[in-house]
């Protein structure tokens, strides 16, 4: 009987691999537009359920981001949201928005300073909203939504145009007067998704960002930590996160081997901690309409995925900053950890479980540029580092 059960088991094992290992072309909807994918059997993936994921963290219901560049202000708050519970057992929604408008401020006034030799587009970075919140605090979502004359959707394409077309007017023409510049672009923003308050009203007590950020919230910017894992840079030292996104060129990256890179998603997930994570989504195996992201047999081999051939597709771009999201949970499935990723994006209501994605090991490990987490959950790794890396 158990040689019959193992030969069964087997079968489905080698079926389901043989059909992923296929690739074929498949027609899909995506934003509402037909378009061609290149695809494989994800239906076959031995892949958990929802039920399955007992180690979470508490987090709010998945929120889209729209038709908007902002994924790292969402995965962020998000991420705040939870360690406000985890450190507080408060539940507090927060503003997306209010951390997005003053980093479009600051992406501005780089810019003027920079003399246009600077990058202003939508994207980001988790430790550059750090540092906007620790500039400009933290609102209630009940304070600021970013949505005005009753809209009930995000779409910044027209409000980043007007951004973009004043800015490079300026660099035209070699206008530099930096208080002009930041004066029009928040009026832009204003006239789109309103003006952030500079005091407001929550539960009865009035607050500014910051007090509400000190007092109510209690979140200190600096207790978060940013990790990568690549070869470009000595492991075990601090470096820059080379990618159009740090547009401010942040050298505040802990660099470690793969192997501790993804210890440390692992164990802080399995403790209680969630963590901010970043990389590349472009990719025939994340698949919406199934839940999940792995990487496909024809792409590489499972025994192949390492420090190198993950370096490799950094180098020729194949693995790019795509998105920012939000590691809530965790469970063992057979053969494979899964990562529950609560995600902002489009694609993570194709399927079954609207604004999720179960994320496999090999794709983490192969497409996950960097993470953020608090300082509580790797004081081991940090010892790691020199003093004046710390």
């Amino acid at each position: 009987m158990k040689t019959v059960v193992f030969l069964t088991i087997s079968l489905v094992y080698f079926t389901a691999l043989f059909a992923q290992d296929k690739a074929f072309y498949e027609k899909k909807f995506i934003w509402d537009k037909e378009r061609e994918i290149l695809s494989a059997d994800f239906a076959s993936v031995d892949k958990p359920t929802m039920d399955e994921f007992v180690e979470k963290v508490f987090h709010f219901p998945p929120v889209r981001q729209d038709t908007t560049g902002t994924c790292w202000a969402y995965s962020t708050i998000s991420f705040l949201e939870s360690e406000i519970y985890r450190l507080h057992k408060k539940k507090i929604k927060l503003s997306e928005m209010y951390v997005a408008y003053w980093e479009y401020v600051e992406k501005a006034r780089r810019f003027i300073r920079e003399k246009g030799n600077s990058v202003f587009e939508q994207g980001s970075e988790s430790d550059l909203a750090f540092k906007r919140i620790r500039q400009y605090g933290l609102v209630p979502l009940s304070a600021y939504t970013g949505l005005i004359d009753g809209k009930t959707k995000h779409n910044h394409d027209p409000m980043f145009k007007e951004m973009k077309n004043y800015l490079l007017f300026l660099k035209e023409h070699e206008y530099w007067d930096e208080d002009i510049a930041l004066t029009t672009i928040k009026n832009i923003m204003n006239k789109y998704i309103g003006e952030p308050p500079a005091t407001f009203i929550y539960k009865g007590q009035k607050y500014t960002p910051a007090s509400f950020r000190d007092d109510v919230c209690r979140i200190n910017p600096e207790d978060y930590v940013e990790f990568l894992s690549t070869i470009k840079y000595d492991f075990y030292t601090k470096c820059e996160f080379d990618v159009p996104d740090n547009w401010a060129h942040s050298e505040d990256y802990y660099n470690i081997p793969l192997s501790e890179f993804y210890d440390i998603l692992k164990r802080a997930i399995n403790n209680g901690y969630s963590v901010i994570v970043g990389g590349d989504v472009s990719e025939a195996g994340k698949y919406g309409w199934e839940d999940i992201a792995i990487v496909v047999p024809w792409d590489i081999a499972q025994k192949d995925i390492n420090q190198y051939s993950r370096e490799f597709r950094i180098y020729n771009k194949t693995t790019t900053d795509d998105h920012g999201i939000h590691l809530v949970g965790f469970t063992r499935h057979n053969d494979h950890d899964w990562f529950l990723i609560k995600d902002s994006g489009s694609s993570s209501h194709y399927g079954k479980y609207k604004g999720y994605y179960f994320f496999r090991d090999d794709f983490i490990k192969l497409k996950m540029l960097g993470f953020c987490v608090h300082k509580d959950a790797v004081r081991d790794i940090l010892e790691k580092f020199k003093e004046e890396d710390k």
